[in-house]
Formats: structure tokens, sequence, C-alpha cells
């Protein structure tokens, strides 16, 4: 990073990170349009997420029981969003509309616990550099966000799919 950013750095990724959010809460709301790649790509990542979390619960045995739980609630979640979620196939191009309080409730969630941490000091100065600082809550809603995230956009990814080719059998050629 050239010296002359150094200053703005925190500011830069503090700001990253709330764009990343504002984009994940969006996705929560209103009708979506269908991007398979995306989609793919997405679960690409979240898989890679979820593969972290576990290697932090092999070395963090403290943790285990929160990133279990986390992932099996995230995994209910998920099918449940899915169920209640609206696929539809308009004029070539799919379409979807997600349950926003499920996505919703759970980034906000994570949002809050994570406010709540800075907030007693967890991210400051050395505090942040201890294994005893990573919380098995904290881990355990992230992972609920994560395998939420595997569960629900892989579903819409096999829902949408067959629907493309209920619409367009040619396709299967």
């Amino acid at each position: 990073m050239p010296a002359a950013l150094a200053p703005y750095a925190p500011y830069l990724a503090t700001a990253a990170i709330g764009w990343a959010y504002y984009r994940r809460i969006r996705r929560s709301f209103g009708r979506q349009r269908w991007q398979p790649v995306r989609t793919t790509i997405r679960l690409a990542l979240v898989s890679v997420a979820l593969v972290g979390l576990i290697v932090a619960a092999a070395f963090l045995p403290h943790v285990v029981s929160g990133i279990a739980i986390g992932v099996a609630a995230g995994v209910v979640l998920g099918g449940f969003a899915l169920r209640h979620t609206h696929a539809e196939w308009r004029d070539g191009q799919g379409w979807y509309t997600p349950n926003p309080w499920i996505g919703g409730a759970l980034t906000l969630l994570l949002l809050g616990r994570l406010a709540w941490r800075y907030a007693n000091g967890a991210f400051s100065g050395a505090a942040a550099q201890t294994a005893q600082q990573a919380s098995p809550l904290t881990l355990g809603i992230a992972a609920a966000l994560v395998s939420y995230s595997l569960v629900n956009g892989a579903g819409l990814l096999l829902r949408m799919r067959r629907l493309s080719m209920q619409v367009n059998p040619s396709a299967l050629q």
C-alpha cells in the first residue's frame, strides 16, 4: 500500500466491509434477477468460508460447539427460506424473490454481534491477536450465515436449472 494511503487504511477497510454488507442485505429483499455465474462463484467462496470455519474449529476447540450449532441452524434456516422463495421464468430470464425475513435477520444478528464485540474492545490492539478472543457465539452466528447461504444458494441453483429446463426443453441438448 502506498504510504500516502496508509493513514486511510482503516477507513477504506471499513467502507469495503460496509459495502459488502450493503450488497448482502440488498440481496435479501425484492425480486432478484437470476445470475447463475454469480451464484456459482458465490457458492465457491462461501464453501471456502465454511472450510475456514471448520479449520478454526479444529484449531480452537472452545468454539467447536458454537460452530456446530451455527452450521445446523443455518442448514435448517436455509432449507426453510428456500421453501419460501418464489422462483419464476419470464421473457427468457429467471427471477426469484427471496424470503426477506430469514436472510435479513441473520445478517442483522451477525452485525449486532460484531458491533457488540467491537464496543467491548475485542478488536483493539493486542486483544485481537489472541486465540482466546475467538467467541463461540460470534463464530456460531458466522457459521449459521455461511451455511444458510450455502444451502439457500445451492437449492436455488438447482431449482432455477430445473425451471429453465421446463420452460426451454431444447436447452437439454
